[in-house]
């Protein structure tokens, strides 16, 4: 249960977005994109504001006008996360991003147009260091390529990505990641294998316009573990046509699950059966909206019968097992006291938020002793 990750990750070059490092030996950072009117600050304020509370690495933020960057210098100056902008064709608009004290880059050098508009997009992003993604999607690849292959193809995706670096190449430009995106997993899956072979940088992982909440968090789990499985990725984002928070929280519930990053609670739960002494689902249903907001790391066993109930609980940092007359709680692996199903609920909480604290206050006393 408490085992390190076995999966050994891909070497990489790394960059900084912002404070958030991407790359090398840096944690595998979760990001999400704003769907608010960029030009409605307000909202997209508020919409960041909300993603930060999730705790999101970083936010991607769409700029498809001037006017959206004139927007994007008063959201900047509002949130303190690291902010993308997610820019196409007009090469004017990421010269002001840059001046507004944009994070990162979001473009493909190929679309920018003339080379002496992506030279010049290049020389502000190395002035003010601010790195750069490219970003390559199945749903729109160049002409050439669609030609060139029929359809897209990992080959495409792949050649498409080297196009473009090779422009940053020729600029001596190298803080850059680079991302391959299908809606096909294993489209994605092939061009993401192939490029981490070709060259050093970062990559972001995604699988794009992967559906709903529920088709689209299977997807991407499909997806993106694999990947993940393969040492490959630095930075992931759920495509979900969803709340963008709930791309968030499926992106740490994917990394958590390979033991790549831990936040919040890591809830063991059987599916329940027959032989449940307390309702199951409803209880974890319940613990899990009202502990939200929990960060800290923490393994919560809640099983409903003494079949596989002590195994697990012995394992976590709090553990329940069904029981008649009364359910096991146990503490620290070890048998604690009883619990009765009426107040099970409001119990566990109590529990699992005094456990928190307590580990949160162990962290503070560790580093002031350092």
């Amino acid at each position: 249960m408490k085992m390190e990750s076995p999966i050994k990750r891909r070497k990489s070059r790394q960059i900084h977005i912002g404070n958030v490092a991407v790359g090398g030996d840096a944690p595998i950072s979760v990001q999400s994109m704003t769907n608010t009117n960029t030009c409605d600050v307000a909202a997209t304020v508020a919409q960041i504001r909300r993603l930060e509370d999730a705790c999101a690495d970083i936010v991607r933020v769409s700029v498809p006008s001037m006017e959206a960057a004139e927007a994007f210098k008063q959201i900047r100056e509002q949130v303190t996360v690291p902010l993308v902008a997610d820019i196409h064709f007009d090469y004017k608009i990421a010269l002001k991003v840059a001046e507004y004290g944009v994070d990162c880059l979001r473009i493909n050098p190929g679309n920018i147009g003339r080379e002496d508009r992506v030279k010049a997009v290049i020389d502000a992003a190395k002035e003010r260091n601010i790195p750069i993604r490219i970003g390559v999607n199945a749903g729109s690849l160049e002409k050439e390529l669609q030609r060139k292959y029929g359809e897209p193809t990992p080959e495409a995706l792949v050649e498409s990505a080297m196009r473009h670096i090779d422009i940053l190449d020729r600029l001596d430009f190298q803080d850059f990641k680079v991302s391959v995106k299908a809606s096909d997993v294993f489209m994605a899956v092939a061009a993401y294998r192939q490029l981490a072979s070709q060259i050093e940088q970062p990559l972001h992982l995604g699988i794009t316009e992967a559906g709903g909440l529920r088709g689209g968090t299977v997807k991407s789990s499909v997806g993106l573990g694999m990947l993940l499985m393969d040492g490959i990725g630095d930075t992931i984002r759920i495509s979900l046509a969803a709340d963008p928070v709930e791309e968030i929280k499926v992106g740490y519930e994917i990394l958590k699950s390979l033991k790549l990053r831990s936040k919040g609670i890591n809830f063991i739960a059987c599916p329940s059966c027959s032989r449940q002494n307390f309702d199951v689902i409803g209880t974890m249903n319940e613990l899990e909206s009202r502990l939200e907001d929990v960060t800290t790391p923490l393994d919560v066993a809640v099983i409903g019968c003494i079949v596989n109930g002590p195994g697990e609980a012995k394992e976590a940092d709090i553990g329940l097992t069904g029981g008649t007359p009364n359910n096991l709680v146990y503490v620290n692996g070890q048998k604690d006291h009883k619990v009765q199903n009426l107040e099970l609920i409001d119990h566990l909480e109590k529990l699992i938020r005094e456990k928190v604290a307590l580990k949160e206050q162990q962290d503070k006393d560790l580093i002031a002793r350092s």
